[in-house]
């Protein structure tokens, strides 16, 4: 499983996230090419190498046009979405944004949709959180670990006057992630910087088992007693067919009194904003009332809005909260060309036994409503497909 390890040795920023990719390995041409996709015409990219205390890394800085118009979350959003970039990016991208907006506007007392990204019209963000995501996507990137976050005191001038550090949006992005003190009085992790690498980790803590591929650094634009670096650890895990073991939050609230459709919106909503897992139970309420239980799995960053969901949509007055440990098997995205067109599917391995292949339902019902195939038909045939394009060891029974 080719693993990325996040070493935040200064701290975080999109600079530096980028900057740490391309010092791995990452074509500066191929991150450009995945930019063009957003067709923005208002920024251009450099890359340098740099000496930080006496060690190389890169410095990608993103340069924006003076033009830049003032973008709010739905302007955001469309730029995403309008692009030709890939649905996994996009995703996580709008993700992103509404979590930077809902912070910003929790801070200032304001809605979501009402927020603007001060002095640069939001393009650089757009292009680091793009191109961080793209960047991760074009590695082959499987798994994120990232270490804990060191965050640094003191202010810093920004659009509101002065603004005490550690950033209130950076900070309020952070929940769920293991964070630590620094003796720099300075902004380590910026709020672009803590979206990211809270929404694509899949784990915190020290360096995973792997077997180590690349290294790459990146560059932060001030001078510490310390070299101002992002360390980008590329590897493959060296327990390939090993469970992957994360800590998750789970949400569950009981509901007697809530309209199905209602229930039925709440889940798709929760799935939209970046729920693992819904799961509505069956269950026997007081006063003999028959009621659903519904459980959200979550990463730690996503808890939060995921409860405020919860509170605001349904008629719940509580939600439990517990942290949860999940084993599960690692596994790979790949898309297979069939005779009814590219179909996505999950492949994940269990030791000593056959490969699991999961055709993604959206493309097989798309595909089966086209071809008029039954869809359980056009799903065996896919994974036999799949098994043969990938190589992989599978099982023959027919089609029942």
């Amino acid at each position: 499983m080719k693993t990325a390890y996040f070493d935040l040795v200064s701290g975080a920023s999109g600079d530096m996230l980028l900057g740490a990719l391309v010092d791995a390995g990452l074509p500066i041409g191929q991150l450009e090419d995945e930019l063009r996709k957003l067709h923005l015409d208002d920024f251009r990219l450099s890359s340098e190498k740099v000496l930080k205390n006496c060690f190389s890394a890169t410095k990608v800085d993103v340069h924006v046009s003076d033009h830049a118009p003032e973008r709010y979350l739905a302007d955001l959003q469309k730029v995403v979405t309008e692009s030709h970039l890939s649905d996994s990016v996009k995703e996580k991208a709008n993700r992103i944004f509404h979590r930077i907006c809902e912070a910003e506007a929790a801070i200032h007392n304001s809605e979501v949709d009402k927020v603007h990204l001060h002095e640069v019209g939001g393009v650089d963000a757009i292009v680091d959180v793009c191109g961080v995501l793209a960047g991760l996507e074009a590695l082959g990137i499987e798994r994120v670990i990232v270490s804990p976050f060191p965050l640094g005191r003191g202010f810093v001038f920004g659009a509101h006057g002065e603004i005490p550090l550690p950033a209130p949006a950076a900070l309020s992005l952070l929940k769920g992630c293991p964070i630590v003190g620094s003796p720099i009085d300075k902004e380590l992790v910026t709020p672009t910087g803590a979206a990211i690498l809270s929404e694509v980790a899949d784990g915190y803590g020290p360096i995973p088992p792997m077997t180590l591929d690349s290294i790459g650094y990146g560059a932060g634009t001030a001078n510490f007693k310390y070299p101002n670096v992002l360390r980008l650890i590329l590897g493959e895990s060296e327990q390939r067919f090993g469970l992957i073991t994360e800590t998750l939050v789970q949400l569950e609230s009981n509901l007697d009194d809530e309209s199905p459709e209602i229930v039925g919106h709440v889940s798709r909503l929760l799935m939209d904003q970046g729920a693992l897992d819904v799961a509505l139970l069956p269950a026997q309420m007081k006063k003999d009332r028959p009621g659903v239980q519904i459980q959200v799995l979550a990463k730690p960053a996503h808890a939060d809005r995921l409860q405020d969901i919860l509170l605001s949509q349904t008629s719940t007055l509580g939600v439990r909260r517990s942290e949860v440990r999940r084993d599960s098997l690692p596994r790979r995205n790949e898309t297979i060309e069939t005779e009814h067109g590219p179909i996505r599917v999950k492949v994940a391995q269990v030791p000593g036994q056959a490969a699991k292949v999961i055709p993604e339902y959206e493309d097989c019902r798309a595909a089966a409503e086209k071809s008029g195939l039954p869809l359980g038909e056009l799903y065996y045939r896919v994974r036999h497909e799949a098994a043969h394009a990938l190589n992989l060891p599978h099982d023959h029974e027919p089609f029942l």
